[in-house]
């Protein structure tokens, strides 16, 4: 790549992140909420298996948003189901299943 084409590559790229600054902001911070969540989910499961209502009650979040964190963490193999309770699914921290 020539010296002009470095240059003008580096400041279309500069342009771009002004342009985009307050979206990296905005998803940067929703990261962080997400993780915080997450995290919260994770405490709550460190002693005992638990439910996705149990969960809630533990993080005050809404049963629909734990289920949502849940069924993403599960996904990416974080959590694991260990069995069920009166027909809901507890739900464990993976290395737990693994050990």
């Amino acid at each position: 790549m020539s010296q002009d084409g470095a240059k003008n590559r580096a400041d279309l790229l500069k342009r771009l992140r002004e342009q985009h600054q307050a979206s990296v902001t905005a998803t940067q911070a929703l990261l962080r909420e997400l993780q915080a969540i997450r995290k919260q989910i994770r405490q709550a499961m460190q002693d005992d298996p638990r439910t996705i209502p149990e969960l809630a009650v533990a993080t005050g979040l809404p049963a629909h948003e734990v289920l949502w964190h849940v069924i993403a963490m599960k996904k990416y193999n974080l959590v694991a189901e260990a069995g069920l309770d009166e027909g809901y699914y507890r739900y464990c921290l993976a290395e737990e299943v693994q050990a």
